[in-house]
């Protein structure tokens, strides 16, 4: 009895010494493909659906959107029920608005993601049967756009420059 509890002895101070070396390694795998040089894609597009009818009067969430990169909430403003309007929160932030119209730039990132240009705007409420949020990260700047499907017509709800 007492070699074979050498032996288990032994095969527990193998296990443990190579837990510890993975122990002692995950950080820096980690680490690395964490920080392994990785960009945000320059174009790309998060279709959401709408919250359903009854939902809790108040700001309710529409949808979550979470990567390395950060975090997209589209959210709703509930009225009886029905949602009047929807918007979008980056990294727990309503970002700032953009003024004017969209820049050209982001024509090529819209054309890929089926959104036809030029996009009409969808007016001062922003509602619809779906909804698309498009991040153009190809240009100098960063763009963010929400779109409301109406129809067979995506319209543009609001952007604003990251």
């Amino acid at each position: 009895m007492p070699g074979a509890f050498r032996t288990t002895i032994g095969i527990s101070r193998t296990i443990l010494l190579g837990v510890a070396v993975l122990a002692a390694l995950s950080p820096l795998s980690v680490a690395g493909a964490a920080d392994g040089g990785k960009t945000p894609p320059s174009c790309s597009a998060l279709s959401f659906r709408p919250v359903p009818p009854g939902a809790v009067d108040g700001t309710q969430n529409a949808g979550l959107y979470r990567s390395r990169f950060g975090t997209i909430v589209l959210r709703a403003e509930v009225v009886a029920g029905q949602a009047t309007t929807y918007f979008v929160e980056i990294n727990g932030k309503r970002p700032d608005p953009l003024k004017g119209a969209l820049p050209a730039s982001v024509n090529g990132c819209l054309n890929s993601k089926h959104v036809k240009t030029p996009v009409p705007s969808v007016g001062a409420k922003c509602v619809g049967d779906r909804f698309r949020v498009v991040v153009d990260h190809g240009a100098r700047q960063s763009y963010v756009m929400l779109f409301a499907l109406g129809g067979d017509v995506w319209k543009l709800c609001g952007a604003s420059a990251l």
